[in-house]
């Protein structure tokens, strides 16, 4: 009897308490599905979280509305998601793993790239307009708040007049990718950092650097 009783209770999952809860981060790379865009500007987001996972030695498997990977540091769970929604539909997948996994809506980070910074200048905000980009735009409306993390990553607008999706959706220049690696494990800091510092430490520890 007590064996069984004992089988019976270790199948079951103990609920998260709130704690425990307030330790896991949902980190969304944004970017569109597809080798033609592996390389290109507009999918900084999963580069950046591609990197993580090769620096770290972790792997990404195609889950519901994304590809995802779970990686623990210091009592941090980070849970990582590349949507496969293609950008203007990101915050679908956003919204689907928040309520999934029970996040707080501070503990969201949504990387993304942005024309207003210059090439590799990294900026942490808590909130703000969607400023024409529309993975943002979706995860804004998804979300019903402007009020969430996002982690701009500068491509600069070094594009002529009428070229900016080509810009957008275009490769690295030999002259940036070479800049990229220094810039990404930068980035990886900065990730590690909003889970263990905390959102204002990093903005003052990162921003502008």
């Amino acid at each position: 009897m007590y064996r069984f009783l004992f089988k019976l209770f270790k199948g079951k999952k103990e609920p998260e308490s709130q704690e425990d809860l307030m330790k896991k981060y949902l980190i969304v790379g944004l970017g569109n599905i597809g080798e033609k865009y592996a390389n290109t500007r507009h999918n900084i987001g999963f580069k950046i979280l591609d990197y993580f996972a090769n620096k770290e030695a972790f792997t990404f498997e195609t889950q519901k509305l994304g590809d995802m990977a779970t990686y623990k540091l210091k009592g941090r769970t980070f849970i990582f998601l590349k949507p496969n929604t293609y950008m203007n539909l990101s915050g679908k997948a956003i919204l689907y793993w928040l309520t999934k996994e029970k996040i707080p809506l501070e503990n969201l980070l949504v990387i993304t790239d942005d024309l207003n910074l210059p090439f590799g200048s990294i900026r942490l905000k808590t909130k703000g307009s969607d400023g024409g980009h529309n993975g943002l735009k979706d995860t804004q409306d998804k979300l019903n708040t402007t009020k969430y993390n996002r982690f701009r990553f500068g491509i600069s607008d070094a594009f002529s007049k009428g070229r900016q999706v080509d810009y957008v959706l275009g490769e690295w220049t030999q002259e940036e990718a070479d800049k990229l690696k220094e810039r990404l494990d930068k980035s990886v800091e900065l990730i590690k950092s909003f889970a263990l510092a905390g959102v204002n430490i990093t903005m003052n520890s990162f921003n502008g650097k």
